[in-house]
């Protein structure tokens, strides 16, 4: 990884006239907006499909892309289908997103466009569910089955046969929900034809991307499902223990997050196959990955199910290098950055240390008055990704709202504020100047917005994941100014050849 910068940028972010970012024109609008700012990399929320509470860390599968991205307007260029088809109730606020809106407005347009392009692209689309076929079976057959059960989650279905996936039940509802089934595929072939067609695109312009792959699935998911003896559940297919993290000086209660735990055990005894196809079919999406809750590794909060809080969990061992070598080796010519926020012991620090993976630095964390915290812009070390905030923080004028007066006073002297200049360019400058090989801005940063869009509150439920960008406001002048910082801190330039992977644990 090369000295450079980028910009976190939720595609449901991105404006769009049908109520949530999609990968039209505003997609590849901001690529031209990133190229213009000098910037070498797009960092991305999770692709995937959410389900209830819209977290797109909440998916229901690992594989497959979102069908809220897909874009209308291309699908009515094709002649899928037709503007009037299309309709224009998508929520009331271009600036958030209404999930409910694009729920009951998206899927009978692309059942439309199924309808149509089941016959016209049907070789096109046969050969995508051959190549695919290790998960979109697997995804499809569970979308189809989650309609016909009013969508109720899996473990809620109300035949046990296919509820516990036996062969024979499978089969039989294969065939029913044929019609359902190949809907769900063909989903998947849209999203991927266009997902495909902007990474292209953004190569041809200097840009790659950096994705996100969530620690832990979702428990109504194909992956559990489908897979269910790599996870620790009961007979009856409900969790024994779900994953959160204990409580702090921010949550008294901890975050319950619910996700049910791996069998470690069991991921190890095939050589953690099934995270060797996860990260595989991440690298279709994104060029580099940030490994979510990378310190889940070192040790995991269990939490036993039933329990209303976090309270009651207690620290597991996790796999550490036994998985993390695994991954390094066998995606020697893949880029990883370790989430290493939370909760951090010398024993994650030197799991950290041994993967010689690049870890986090969050200058919101760093300015404390009385102490030399490891997140000051002096601390920022080489191999390390700098944010001055990431989508679970406040931006950085919500930042400065919250912060109490002896934290400002410093953060103004420390970074030299001058008057007239703003805290969003002064946080964005600190970061650009650090010693970290990459620096990523919020985009919410780059436009100097308030905490009204704040992209997450975790331990929250509301108004997270909802925040768009208006319409022309990734202007010239915004890139501009992005690029003469960019260009200040020589983070536009190619000579900065990142040392190789120092990780004492070379194979695995």
């Amino acid at each position: 990884m090369k000295r450079k910068s980028g910009i976190l940028m939720a595609m449901s972010s991105l404006p769009s006239p049908y109520g949530i970012g999609t990968m039209g024109k505003s997609a590849y609008e901001f690529v031209d907006f990133l190229k213009a700012a000098d910037q070498s990399w797009w960092q991305l929320l999770p692709l995937g499909p959410t389900s209830y509470g819209d977290s797109p860390y909440a998916s229901f599968s690992s594989f497959a892309g979102n069908p809220y991205f897909i874009d209308l307007d291309m699908l009515a260029q094709e002649g899928l289908i037709t503007r009037e088809e299309i309709g224009e109730n998508w929520g009331e606020d271009p600036q958030r997103v209404d999930y409910g809106a694009v729920y009951a407005g998206r899927y009978p347009v692309l059942r439309l466009a199924f309808e149509r392009g089941k016959t016209r692209l049907s070789q096109e689309t046969e050969a995508f569910r051959r190549e695919n076929a290790s998960w979109v079976e697997n995804y499809a057959l569970f979308m189809a089955l989650k309609n016909h059960f009013s969508m109720k989650c899996w473990v809620d279905w109300p035949e046990e046969d296919i509820r516990l996936r036996r062969p024979d039940a499978v089969e039989r509802y294969r065939a029913l929900l044929r019609e359902d089934v190949d809907f769900w595929v063909f989903c998947q072939f849209l999203f991927y034809r266009q997902w495909n067609a902007l990474r292209a695109y953004a190569k041809e312009q200097g840009i790659r991307f950096i994705g996100d792959v969530p620690i832990y699935v979702a428990l109504d998911s194909a992956d559990v499902w489908a897979e269910r003896d790599y996870f620790r559940l009961g007979a009856d297919g409900l969790p024994l223990e779900v994953a959160g993290v204990p409580p702090d000086a921010f949550t008294a209660d901890g975050q319950l997050w619910g996700n049910p735990l791996y069998d470690w055990d069991r991921m190890k005894a095939d050589g953690y196959g099934w995270w060797i196809r996860r990260i595989e079919g991440a690298k279709k999406l994104y060029d580099m990955i940030r490994i979510d809750h990378f310190r889940g590794l070192e040790s995991y909060w269990a939490v036993p199910a039933g329990e209303a809080t976090a309270r009651n969990g207690k620290w597991k061992p996790g796999p550490g290098m036994g998985l993390v070598g695994v991954l390094v080796n066998w995606f020697a010519d893949l880029e990883f950055i370790a989430e290493d926020l939370g909760y951090i012991t010398p024993e994650v620090r030197k799991l950290l240390t041994d993967s010689g993976l690049p870890g986090m630095k969050i200058l919101e964390f760093g300015f404390d008055p009385h102490g030399d915290s490891d997140y000051m812009p002096h601390n920022c070390s080489f191999n390390s990704v700098c944010y001055v905030g990431t989508h679970d923080n406040e931006t950085a004028r919500g930042w400065v709202k919250a912060a109490n007066a002896a934290t400002l006073r410093y953060a103004r002297e420390y970074l030299q504020k001058e008057a007239g200049e703003s805290w969003c360019h002064a946080l964005l400058r600190a970061g650009m100047g650090t010693g970290s090989r990459l620096f990523i801005m919020q985009m919410q940063d780059v436009l100097e917005l308030g905490r009204e869009s704040r992209m997450n509150a975790p331990g929250t439920l509301g108004r997270n994941w909802q925040w768009r960008m208006k319409p022309g406001a990734a202007t010239p002048r915004r890139a501009e100014a992005i690029r003469t910082l960019t260009h200040c801190y020589r983070r536009d330039r190619d000579d900065y050849a990142a040392p190789k992977r120092t990780g004492k644990n070379k194979k695995a």
